[in-house]
């Protein structure tokens, strides 16, 4: 039976039993702080079965965990319903006044939908749609090399077939709710700057620890570039490199 609105639960994952960083522990203090009356539950290898397809058993076994927790979060959401987070999301006020809605979204950037927040009731026919595109695939190429493929980009181009116009702007497909990314992912990490408001309800840090050495060094760079110089820095260097004055 379906839900007849979102219910108080927060799901997140952690795969792969090493510690939490301590960012990633400031943010789940946040959730605590502001849905004190919120059910959690983390999603790890001794109550998600690791083998339940290729996919994931494939994945988890290269230590791939952040893949491990694209099929996992779907999966638990469309079971009990509720509200996914990724653990580097920091919560600012309570969700209770989104929880009229059947499915909630949001804009990562203009033309990528989020799924480091995702909310639903159980059952919901998007998340099942999103939970069958896992089935009966590999994690590896035909060149046997990992498959990459972000679920942002498998959840976007599900919902582009199903109409959505990728301007950004807040949509409703169906009985699905998408965002502007002020609301759930403000944070612009190709510039590393913050743009929260007063409707932020939470914020991305996009901590990537599932990202190569060499990625997350860059990413650092980043950040000391925005605090030095400003932050449009980055952007008028992105246009120079780029051939734009």
């Amino acid at each position: 039976m379906k839900d007849k609105s979102i219910p108080k639960i927060i799901h997140y994952c952690w795969f792969g039993g090493n510690e939490k960083p301590k960012k990633m522990q400031e943010c789940i203090k946040s959730w605590h702080k502001y849905l004190d009356d919120y059910e959690f539950i983390e999603w790890n290898e001794n109550n998600f079965n690791i083998n339940c397809n290729d996919y994931v058993r494939q994945a988890y076994e290269e230590k791939k965990f952040a893949y491990v927790s694209d099929y996992a979060r779907i999966t638990a959401l469309y079971r009990y319903g509720g509200i996914y987070m990724d653990t580097d999301v920091e919560v600012f006020k309570s969700f209770n006044d989104l929880l009229g809605n059947k499915c909630i979204l949001g804009f990562e950037q203009e033309e990528y939908i989020a799924t480091s927040f995702m909310a639903s009731i159980s059952g919901h026919e998007l998340i099942k749609e999103f939970i069958n595109g896992y089935e009966n695939i590999s994690f590896y190429n035909k060149d046997k090399s990992i498959d990459l493929t972000t679920n942002v980009q498998k959840l976007t181009e599900i919902l582009v077939s199903r109409g959505l116009k990728r301007d950004g702007k807040y949509q409703e497909i169906g009985d699905i709710s998408i965002y502007p990314k002020e609301y759930f992912s403000p944070y612009d990490y190709g510039n590393c700057i913050r743009g929260n408001t007063e409707n932020t309800y939470c914020e991305h840090h996009f901590l990537v620890t599932w990202l190569p050495w060499s990625v997350k060094v860059k990413k650092i760079i980043k950040r000391i570039a925005v605090v030095l110089f400003g932050k449009s820095f980055l952007c008028r260097m992105r246009g120079i490199i780029n051939g734009k004055s």
